[in-house]
């Protein structure tokens, strides 16, 4: 895939440490992968059943709405979000793959969060 189909900029966020809420129990807000980069290009798709299967072709994930195809990073699991800088959509990973298991290029298998 060419860089130049990478037209969206996204932050990537994992669970922070909990918090008291206040009530006995605990919120956990979200705290981004890797400060120091601020941003990554990606391509984000909306997911069609042809997709999924071609791409999660012996794996086992939960319902996806849209694919992110980006740059390989490590720090990124179904525990993850997506946020898209330019209008804050939040996007919950819910399966991954590392394309041809060669740590260079990822599809991230995601449920777009409704407001």
């Amino acid at each position: 895939m060419g860089r130049g189909k990478r037209q969206h900029r996204v932050r990537y966020d994992n669970p922070g440490v909990p918090v008291p809420d206040g009530d006995g129990g605990y919120t956990h807000g979200w705290e981004p992968i890797y400060p120091a980069i601020p941003y990554f290009d990606v391509e984000i798709l909306p997911a069609t059943v042809r997709d999924l299967e071609r791409q999660t072709a012996g794996t086992i994930t939960a319902a996806a709405s849209h694919i992110v195809v980006g740059d390989y990073f490590a720090g990124v699991t179904i525990q993850s979000r997506v946020v898209r800088l330019v209008d804050g959509v939040v996007f919950h990973v819910t399966g991954l793959a590392n394309r041809g298991e060669r740590d260079v290029t990822m599809a991230l298998f995601c449920q777009e969060q409704l407001t």
